[in-house]
C-alpha cells in the first residue's frame, strides 16, 4: 500500500509543473494540497516533504555561496527574458526537472543584464550563457547556448564528486 501510494505522489509531482520557489518557503506553501492526500487515506506530510521539487531562483533574490556543499548550480542567464535561448532552456528545464533533482541541482536564473546579481558578476555573460557550477563552488562548464537537460545530466554524471555520490548511494554497483 504504501509502495503504490508513494507512486502516485512521485507521478502527481513529476506532472505538476515546476515553479519557481525561494530556499524559505515553508514545507505546506511548496506542497500542493492535491499531492497531501490521495483517495482514501491522507499522505504524511513528511513522506512528501521528503520529495522534494526542483527550486528554480531567481538569481537576484539568493547568493550561490548560500549553496556550498549542499547543491551544484546550473545558472541560466541572458540579456533578456524575452531570449529565445533563455526561453527555450527554462522551458526544456521545466520539463526534465526529476532528472536535475536526482543530481542534487538548483537553478539559478537571471534575464536582465542590468540586474548586477552576484552571480552575474560572477559569471559575467555575454548575452545567453548555461554554466555549471559544481558544490565545491568549482564553475565546471560553460555553454552560449541552450543544452537539453540530457546534456547537462551526462555533463554532471563525469564530475568527480557526482561519481562519488554514486558510488555511496549504490556500493554494489561498482
Amino acid at each position: 500500500m504504501k509502495l503504490s501510494l508513494l507512486g502516485l505522489v512521485l507521478i502527481a509531482i513529476a506532472s505538476a509543473p515546476v515553479a519557481a520557489q525561494s530556499t524559505d518557503a515553508p514545507v505546506a506553501d511548496v506542497i500542493p494540497e492535491a499531492l497531501t492526500e490521495t483517495g482514501d487515506a491522507p499522505v504524511a506530510v513528511e513522506t512528501v516533504a521528503e520529495i522534494a521539487t526542483l527550486l528554480i531562483i531567481d538569481a537576484s533574490e539568493v547568493d550561490p555561496e548560500d549553496f556550498l556543499w549542499d547543491r551544484r548550480i546550473v545558472a541560466v542567464l541572458a540579456n533578456s527574458p524575452r531570449d529565445p535561448a533563455f526561453i527555450r532552456q527554462m522551458e526544456d528545464i521545466r520539463a526534465r526537472a526529476e532528472d536535475l533533482l536526482e543530481r542534487d541541482v538548483v537553478v539559478i536564473f537571471d534575464g536582465d543584464r542590468n540586474s548586477g546579481s552576484l552571480l552575474r558578476q560572477r559569471l559575467r555573460p555575454r548575452g545567453f550563457m548555461l554554466a555549471i557550477i559544481e558544490k565545491d563552488g568549482q564553475i565546471k562548464q560553460r555553454r552560449p547556448a541552450p543544452r537539453s537537460v540530457r546534456e547537462i545530466s551526462s555533463a554532471i554524471d563525469h564530475f568527480p564528486l557526482r561519481q562519488q555520490e554514486m558510488l555511496e548511494r549504490r556500493p554494489a554497483g561498482r
